[in-house]
């Protein structure tokens, strides 16, 4: 019997952070802070977020990767060798992906002492009861940031470097007990479906858990990265071993998920139903009209329920309440179905 319930509801990611966060994650940076008052911070945020999805009802959760303090990426380029920031061309008017740091190799890439993905995960474990997923930043996310530069030929064999840092991560995850691992990559355009997926593959070969590929069409500060269609990856996309695909809906008006009919070859769908970039309030009706859209082209038994990305960059009330919608909304569903 599975430990979880017909249309099961999990999270992509990351959760809204409180207030007190942003503030005191500040403080440390400006050196008002020391190592001991950051780590209370974060494992308090943690807690936070555990209790925000256990309460909300969430079938499987995650530490709402609010130990990543820049991002869910971010604050790993600081710890990974090889490479080094470049100046930011443009720092005056509105935010934009141009202004996001990027880097250039000058060695050989690698984290020697891991992506400490692990210790996010132990922590998590020891305070739920809850299944649990761990997420992690695909290989072509860690690269596309970073330049050549004469020493890789190009952002794919930067990728196929992280694939290596990566796979080694994912299984030290599986050996500390983690049963459910998603891959996050974005709809770049210029990688194929099936190059995506011979990545994902290098990244998680020879790891034993429940693994998900979420293609991301940007989220940072709400704003779309990519042009917003699967279709030029998909069905190349499938080459990937994944055993569920996690893919954005809601905020495209549910557009191709009738695709699902002909893409899918049985396996599961994380079908994103909660519009993490709209500040609209779903209900769970709403909720429950867009599930009903995807049980036209997907069987209820291979379907998950996640917002489209994740919640890091929403206000905690408004991920809250998002999140009580969406499983309230998997309710009714589920009530229909089962009678």
């Amino acid at each position: 019997m599975s430990e979880w319930p017909i249309l099961p509801t999990t999270v992509v990611g990351s959760h809204g952070k409180p207030g007190w966060w942003h503030v005191c994650k500040d403080l440390h940076a400006d050196g008002q802070w020391g190592p001991y008052d950051l780590e209370e911070l974060l494992s308090d945020a943690v807690d936070v977020a555990i209790l925000d999805q256990e309460r909300a009802g969430v079938d499987i959760i995650t530490d709402g990767e609010a130990r990543r303090l820049d991002g869910y990426v971010d604050g790993y380029y600081e710890i990974i060798e090889g490479i080094r920031a470049l100046p930011i061309a443009r720092l005056a008017g509105p935010w934009g992906y141009d202004q996001q740091t990027r880097y250039e190799a000058i060695g050989h890439i690698q984290a020697p002492e891991g992506l400490g993905i692990v210790q996010e995960f132990t922590y998590l474990q020891a305070h739920t009861s809850r299944p649990t997923k761990v997420t992690c930043a695909g290989p072509l996310t860690f690269g596309s940031r970073i330049r050549p530069n004469n020493v890789y030929k190009d952002t794919v064999e930067i990728a196929e470097e992280f694939a290596q840092v990566i796979n080694a991560e994912l299984k030290a995850l599986v050996e500390a007990g983690a049963r459910f691992i998603q891959l996050d990559e974005p709809a770049r355009g210029n990688v194929t479906g099936a190059e995506m997926a011979r990545l994902f593959n290098l990244a998680t070969e020879g790891v034993q858990a429940k693994l998900a590929f979420h293609i991301c069409f940007g989220n940072r500060f709400g704003r779309s990265r990519f042009k917003r269609s699967y279709s030029e990856y998909f069905p190349g996309a499938l080459e990937a071993r994944a055993d569920q695909f996690v893919l954005e809906y809601a905020s495209r008006e549910m557009a191709e998920i009738e695709k699902w009919k002909d893409w899918h070859d049985g396996r599961e769908l994380g079908a994103g139903i909660i519009d993490v970039k709209s500040f609209h309030p779903e209900s769970p009706e709403d909720v429950a009209e867009r599930l009903r859209m995807v049980l036209r082209y997907a069987a209820p038994e291979k379907v998950y329920i996640n917002p489209d990305c994740g919640f890091g960059w929403n206000p905690r009330n408004m991920a809250v309440g998002k999140l009580h919608a969406m499983v309230a909304g998997a309710r009714l569903v589920r009530q229909e179905l089962t009678g």
